[in-house]
């Protein structure tokens, strides 16, 4: 946790290891954090980056805790046409 109550998880894996996998893998490992996390706060957004694919990451994280997705949004958070202030 962050001195505001975000989390923060790290996690290292294996450079042949591509974006999904690894994340899939992190999260997996810290799923006791959202089972515990009241729906009555709101949702937790992950931004993501090139390489990530919200969808299959959807799946599969349902797969592990089907309520998942009551407590965090997968975002893209790569900003097109243009930098991070919208110019």
């Amino acid at each position: 946790m962050d001195t505001l109550g975000f989390p923060f998880f790290t996690h290292c894996t294996q450079a042949n290891v591509s974006d999904d996998p690894g994340l899939l893998e992190m999260l997996s490992h810290n799923l006791d954090y959202f089972r515990a996390k009241p729906v009555n706060i709101p949702k937790i957004t992950i931004l993501l980056d090139n390489g990530y694919h919200p969808e299959t990451l959807s799946l599969a994280l349902q797969k592990l805790y089907p309520q998942i997705l009551t407590k965090i949004r997968l975002e893209d958070g790569i900003c097109r046409g243009g930098n991070a202030m919208g110019n």
